[in-house]
Parts: C-alpha cells; structure tokens; sequence
C-alpha cells in the first residue's frame, strides 16, 4: 500500500522523534509510575515490594522529621524566594541606567550564575567559617561579631537566604528586559505630573512587569520546593564538625524536604516511604503551580486592560 505524502511525512517525523519517545517513557513516565506503585508498597531496592496500602503516608504525617523538614522549606519559600526576586528585581534597575562601565557590571552580577552550585557551595561554606571566613572578617573591620554561620541553629537558614542572592543572575536578566519594554511615555508623562522616582517605580514599573514578577515568583517557588543540592553539600562537608548533623545540619535546622527524602531512599532504605513524600510534595507544588498561573492570568489580564 503506498503512503501519501503527509503519512510518509508522519512516519518520517515519529522515526526522528522515537529515540526520545523511547528516553522520555523509560526514563520519565516508567519511574514516575513506578514511584506511585511504590508509594503503597514496603521497598527497599533489595526484598521484593510488599504492598502496604496507606501505610507509608500515614508514616508520613506521624513523622515530626516530615513537619520539621516541611517548615524548613517554606521557610525558603516564602522569605529565600521573595529576597531573591527582590534582589533580582533591584540589580535590574541597576543595570538598566546608562553609566560608563554598565556591561561589565552586568557580567559581574551575572557570572556567579554560570558557576556550577557544587564549587559555589564549597566557596560558600569558606566565607560562612566563624574563624577564617571572608564575610565574619569584614564584620569584625565594623566590631561586629559574626556568628558560627552553618554551625548555629540560629543562623543556617539565613545563610542559605544570603546563599541565594548571590545566584541571581538569570532572573535578573529576564527583569531586566521587562523593565526595557516599560514605555518610556509613561515615566514622561509622569515626571510632568510631578511624580518622583519612588512613585514612579511602585505607579508604573511594577504595575508594567507585574506579570512577570509573578511568573519567576511560581519559578522561585517550585525551585524552593526542591531546595537539595546545597543543603546535602553542607551537611556532608560538616558531618564531621562537633554539633553537626549528618541528617539535617545543627538540630536539623536545614533539613529540607527533598533532602529528608533522600536520606529515606538512600540512607534508611524506606524507598516506599519516600515515594509517598515525593508524590506528597508533588501535589503540594502542582497545586500551589495552578494557583499561581490563575493569578498570573489576573494580573496579565488587569496589565492588559491598563
């Protein structure tokens, strides 16, 4: 039977596409199965699954380690992912002023943002050391002493809030070519009104890119959601420094969520337990991602009748 034209060009186009069909549904649709099987089973990777029912998620709401985890991470939702969109959004305004030297200072603000999180943490954890390091140094030129940064309860969160400010970059190039499409009328106009700098960036700016702001604030969420890499590089460069956790850092006051899943996984061998954690934090995050693309739509929709 001979193909037409647009069947042959089908089969053409789903042969060149196969090799990520294939990829995608072993490596992405197959585990994400597998993990809700999992979820309702007793697995450890070595004895075959046993299956629980609601065992594991009833293990997980009776876990304080879970609730302790959880406030950790909304911690970094809802303070780290507003400073670092602030922050952003201030660097931003910076670099879009004319003044001589203005692309190398957007590389500078932008570089640490290609540097890869593994060596960033580990320079990281030399500037938060109480006794040599760089940021406790230039405290004590002001009389200030600075605290044991990753060794203190107290102050590892906030570390990891100063952590992320420095990794900006990205979001601060996308605020800044929103602030580049603010009509240039529009601050014309204002300034004749009489209308100061202030008023003009909380009257017009922020109104202008608010649809923005709000679109990395879902991207700074869903990435606060999966705070990891930074907190397990910490804990295990200081597993062995006195008051340390190996689980969660001093009192386990960085023990975030997917770090707490991880440690069920790979460290205590109750995959079916961290199963049920990941498809919890999943629909947390899927609903909190719907929420924020409704208000998202609003906001467009109230710039766009504006």
């Amino acid at each position: 039977m001979k193909l037409s034209q647009k069947q042959r060009d089908f089969r053409n186009g789903l042969l060149f596409a196969l090799p990520w069909i294939i990829g995608f549904l072993a490596l992405s649709v197959y585990p994400l199965i597998a993990s809700l099987y999992y979820s309702f089973t007793e697995f450890n990777a070595v004895t075959t699954p046993k299956w629980v029912g609601f065992e594991n998620f009833q293990d997980v709401f009776h876990d304080p380690l879970v609730w302790k985890s959880l406030r950790n991470t909304l911690f970094m939702v809802f303070i780290s992912t507003p400073v670092n969109l602030f922050v952003a959004l201030l660097l931003a305004t910076i670099v879009t002023r004319n003044f001589k030297l203005k692309a190398a200072v957007r590389t500078a603000f932008f570089l640490p943002s290609v540097i890869p999180m593994v060596a960033a943490t580990m320079v990281w954890i030399w500037m938060f050391d109480p006794t040599y390091g760089y940021i406790n140094n230039v405290l004590s030129l002001f009389g200030v002493q600075g605290p044991a940064w990753l060794m203190d309860a107290r102050f590892t969160k906030w570390a990891l809030v100063l952590m992320g400010t420095w990794n900006v970059g990205t979001t601060m190039l996308v605020c800044m070519a929103s602030l580049q499409e603010v009509p240039t009328s529009y601050y014309e106009s204002a300034e004749i009104d009489g209308a100061g700098a202030v008023r003009k960036f909380f009257s017009i700016t922020i109104p202008c890119i608010a649809h923005v702001l709000v679109y990395q604030a879902i991207l700074g969420i869903i990435n606060a959601f999966q705070y990891f890499q930074q907190v397990y590089i910490i804990v295990t460069a200081n597993s062995g420094v006195k008051g340390g956790s190996a689980a969660g850092g001093p009192e386990n006051s960085i023990l975030m969520y997917p770090l707490y899943i991880f440690h069920n996984a790979f460290t205590y061998l109750k995959m079916g337990k961290a199963s049920a954690m990941a498809w919890l934090l999943f629909i947390v995050v899927a609903i909190l991602a719907v929420v924020m693309v409704k208000v998202t739509a609003k906001v467009t929709d109230s710039a766009g009748r504006e």
